[in-house]
């Protein structure tokens, strides 16, 4: 009996310390007292003695007011409300209490007992905490049946909502540069509601304030606060700058897009005629479609799954598996999976898929993936895979595959892999192949092929000058690397009664035989048209020589063979 009596001893002592360490910050008893303190200071010492972090802005608070109290055994809360007024909040958040302003105020008003059809409104005024002013175009909207409304310059709005058995409706209340409200009302009736919000905080000024910030006054010590660093926020409107969009997209869209930056859902599908026609209106670009069909042209928050647009599909976030436009696709997140658009695609973000349009595609992240453009493609970062254009390929970092162009292809940093044009290939570093009829890089490592071949680091640049039995006066220009060089020829044999002109095109290496490579051996092959006065007879000379260079010095070398 008495080791049950302490083992029931133990676990109440058990829980009494599992309650106590759960405690709330707002719940956690104190004992203080200050003497015309400054608030800053005071904020320190109840952290300290709390043991919590407190978080502010400190635009909302004068922290050089001063303050005198006593307390024993008061609970934070207790505490604050002495300090506060009812205009602030305080929010728990891990060990950290943050101090707000109070983002919302309502009165609501009923206006009729009960209605009879299936729809009722409400309506009402949005305020500016601060300057009392109405809020001109603030977005009011219910997430679950998505209807929205905005507030006209008086900061007045109404909204009409469908009748449900829901205990309450959730409106949400917001404003770009405005922190959001959200307010619960009773459904079925036609009220009418006033609401304030706050302007937002600039986090460059939000301060936190640890437990170590107060120390021991006999000390004379103290520590600064701390800067609380801003936060990066992804830009999910950079799509709405694009000029196909800004001269697609209304104001009113514009604005929503703003008021409602963080705020995005998923439904199903959705049909749309034009951006503004949408079976879920307004808040179409909030919304993430599993199908989404736009007769005409649509904006959405983005697509998982399947999006087919009669002229176009504008895309605020990524889109996956398909999509397909009769004009033009514009994404502003990843693009995973097929994009074909009549004449052009653009995408803000990274690419995997396979993608093709009749004009050209843009890609401003990472490419991986098919990509096909019947004139131009540009990849502003690096592309994996294959890309082919009948005009030109861009691509501004590394190249991992294969680029095939009617005209150009670029490469702004290396390539491991082939190009391949119709006239001009570059490559800052060429690790790869490329054929064209004229080929640069500023090193390589690699090969080229063509009629030109200009490496300016590590190049091979020769100008030859020879003579053989059947031509004795030869000169080729030999352009390339060391190890792959390709050779233009020309030569005439002008001592002979019949003259005999000669041009032609080639490949060589030069392999050096000793250490210090002052001699080489060039194996080279190379092919002739001889010309002997008539262009009706082919007059091929194919030659494989064997050559032995040795080299005077940096600019002239003897070679026979």
């Amino acid at each position: 009996m008495k080791q049950i009596r302490q083992l029931c001893f133990v676990l109440i002592l058990s829980a009494a310390a599992t309650s106590s360490g759960a405690q709330t910050i707002l719940n956690r008893s104190i004992s203080i007292q200050v003497n015309r303190q400054r608030l800053d200071n005071v904020l320190e010492i109840i952290s300290n003695k709390a043991n919590f972090y407190f978080s502010y802005n400190s635009s909302i608070i004068k922290k050089d007011s001063l303050v005198s109290f006593s307390f024993t055994g008061k609970t934070v809360r207790q505490v604050l409300a002495s300090i506060f007024d009812e205009s602030y909040e305080f929010k728990e958040s891990g060990n950290y209490l943050i101090i707000r302003k109070a983002p919302l105020r309502i009165t609501v008003v009923t206006k009729s007992a009960e209605i009879t059809n299936k729809f009722y409104a409400v309506e009402g005024y949005v305020y500016d905490e601060q300057s009392g002013a109405g809020i001109d175009e603030a977005s009011v909207y219910e997430k679950k049946i998505l209807a929205s409304a905005f507030t006209n310059p008086d900061g007045h709005f109404k909204i009409k909502l469908k009748s449900s058995r829901d205990k309450y409706v959730t409106l949400v209340v917001s404003k770009a540069f405005y922190n959001d409200a959200t307010l619960d009302i009773e459904p079925n009736l036609n009220q009418e509601v006033s609401i304030t919000l706050l302007p937002e905080e600039i986090s460059a000024n939000t301060i936190t304030v640890s437990p170590e910030d107060y120390v021991n006054t006999d000390t004379g010590k103290k520590t600064e606060s701390i800067p609380q660093q801003p936060i990066a926020k992804q830009d999910t409107v950079k799509v709405e700058k694009l000029g196909l969009s800004r001269f697609l997209l209304s104001a009113r869209q514009k604005v929503q897009s703003l008021n409602l930056k963080n705020f995005f859902t998923t439904r199903p599908y959705q049909v749309s005629l034009t951006p503004r026609l949408s079976t879920h209106g307004y808040l179409s670009a909030q919304v993430v479609n599993g199908f989404s069909l736009n007769i005409l042209g649509g904006y959405t928050a983005g697509t998982n799954g399947m999006e087919i647009g009669g002229l176009f599909n504008i895309n605020k976030k990524k889109v996956q598996y398909f999509q397909a436009a009769g004009l033009f696709n514009a994404v502003g997140g990843r693009v995973k999976g097929f994009q074909v658009a009549g004449l052009s695609n653009i995408v803000l973000d990274t690419v995997q898929a396979f993608q093709a349009a009749g004009i050209n595609n843009t890609v401003k992240g990472k490419f991986s993936g098919f990509q096909v453009g019947g004139v131009y493609n540009h990849v502003t970062d690096s592309l994996k895979g294959f890309q082919a254009a009948g005009v030109g390929n861009f691509v501004n970092k590394k190249v991992d595959g294969v680029q095939v162009a009617g005209v150009v292809n670029f490469s702004n940093k290396e390539t491991r892999g082939v190009q391949i044009a119709g006239v001009i290939n570059y490559s800052k570093k060429l690790k790869g192949l490329q054929i064209g009829l004229i080929n640069i890089a500023d090193s390589s490592s690699g090969y080229s092929i063509g009629l030109f071949n200009v490496v300016l680091k590590n190049g091979y640049h020769k100008l030859s000058i020879s003579g053989n039995e059947m031509i004795n006066a030869n000169a080729a220009v030999k352009t390339g690397t060391p190890k792959f060089y390709s050779i233009l020829m020309a030569g005439v044999n002008y001592t002979n009664a019949d003259k005999v002109y000669a041009f032609g095109y080639g490949f060589g290496s030069d392999r050096p035989l000793n250490k210090q490579k002052t001699i080489f051996i060039n194996p080279e092959l190379s092919c002739q048209y001889l010309y002997l006065g008539s262009w009706n007879y082919s007059n091929l000379l194919n030659k494989l020589n064997l050559n032995l260079h040795v080299k005077l010095n940096k600019f002239v070398s003897l070679y026979a063979g």
